[in-house]
């Protein structure tokens, strides 16, 4: 082996290593707490833990200030597995760390494949109603709808981060092109009334009610109980020339209709959906308070989940601690608006299980190395007993 890979392996499987990873996992945590305060959880895990480095802007320059969560992680979980292969050498005595070591290892994976994997949407039922689909809390994207079909809507969605550079958009299955003129990532909408106040951003929209609309830039908010609602001036460019510019934002509750090519369209910025093979009908929402208070006791919902080919048809129950799983997915009885809305949290993760394999492998492990210790401890005083006598 020689020299320079020597010294690679020396400082993979060095214990300083595992310390020092270890006391910046705790600044990296310690950091992340207090900046909760201003960014709220969901910006804090992009910036801090799901990132290889923390930025922090210098004019509008990003600048690397210290190492981010997957950096670390990535660093910890290489020098464990160093560690496992070329330190402990199997065996029975030491059978229980190397099931320790393999469970903390699944630790660090399972969470790595939660941060890229792991989907998280919502879905709001009146009852009566049925929906296939649920919404993102934070994504949106830009839906063109081809609505000629009666029977059938052909839907194009474009997600945010494109509509946020200002490029022109050419879709195979659209016959004119998507130009954002001008996007706001956090706006409110007010009907105009005379003329519009000094520092207001003049309206672009040439179709639809844009026109009669005034758009108020709003900074960029981070708090959990609260979301961004984006608008965006969108023309739409056909081979014979502009069809016009319409004023979209999740904030407009109906879309917007126009005619092109003898067909019926629709434009609306919404919240990012996600459908599903499934349908789900909110047949009773059940909503109990404690005896003579507001204060919510229980609340549940009772739905009926059915399949376009027939197979399922069932009723499930939805509450407190008891979700539903179904076809990879998972539903959280989340919050409620009234007395028949119900609001579902809607999970995706497909590595939800390794975590509670880990800790089975790390509890299991640590058990059997700790009666491995008990059983020499008890074998020794046995030993010296004749000794004694």
């Amino acid at each position: 082996m020689s020299d320079l890979v020597r010294q690679f392996r020396d400082f993979f499987v060095s214990l300083k290593l595992t310390v020092v990873l270890l006391a910046l996992s705790i600044l990296l945590i310690f950091a992340a707490t207090l900046d909760q305060v201003h960014l709220g959880i969901w910006a804090v895990q992009q910036k801090y833990f799901h990132s290889f480095f923390v930025l922090w802007r210098v004019g509008d320059i990003p600048v690397p200030v210290f190492p981010g969560g997957y950096l670390i992680g990535g660093l910890l979980l290489i020098n464990l597995v160093s560690a496992q292969v070329y330190r402990f050498k199997l065996s029975a005595k030491k059978s229980g760390i190397w099931l320790t070591h393999v469970g903390l290892i699944l630790l660090l994976i399972g969470e790595l494949l939660s941060g890229l994997w792991q989907e998280e949407f919502s879905l709001r039922l009146n009852e009566g109603e049925t929906k296939n689909f649920s919404e993102s809390y934070r994504l949106n994207e830009l839906a063109i709808t081809d609505t000629t079909d009666p029977k059938f809507d052909h839907v194009v969605a474009i997600p945010e981060n494109l509509i946020a550079r200002s490029e022109a958009i050419q879709h195979p299955k659209l016959p004119f092109r998507v130009v954002p003129k001008t996007y706001y990532p956090n706006a409110a909408l007010a009907m105009r009334k005379g003329e519009p106040a000094a520092g207001t951003p003049p309206s672009l929209a040439t179709a639809g009610f844009g026109a009669r609309v005034e758009v108020t830039p709003l900074p960029i908010t981070y708090q959990q109980d609260t979301r961004n609602l984006p608008a965006a001036y969108i023309e739409l460019v056909a081979p014979e020339g502009t069809l016009g510019t319409w004023l979209v934002s999740p904030e407009v509750p109906m879309p917007q209709r126009f005619d092109y090519g003898g067909r019926t369209w629709k434009i609306a910025f919404r919240f990012e959906r996600s459908y599903k093979p499934f349908s789900l009908t909110l047949l009773k929402f059940s909503h109990d308070r404690y005896a003579g208070t507001d204060i919510p006791k229980n609340f549940s919902s009772r739905l009926r989940l059915t399949t376009p080919d027939g197979r399922d048809d069932r009723e499930v129950l939805i509450y407190m601690n008891n979700p539903l799983r179904y076809a990879g997915l998972t539903f959280y009885q989340q919050s409620f608006e009234g007395e028949t809305t119900t609001i579902l949290q809607v999970v995706r993760n497909p590595s939800w299980q390794l975590p509670y394999l880990a800790c089975a492998l790390m509890t299991f492990g640590l058990l059997i190395q700790f009666c491995i210790h008990l059983a020499a401890f008890i074998g020794k005083r046995r030993a010296a007993r004749p000794a004694t006598a």
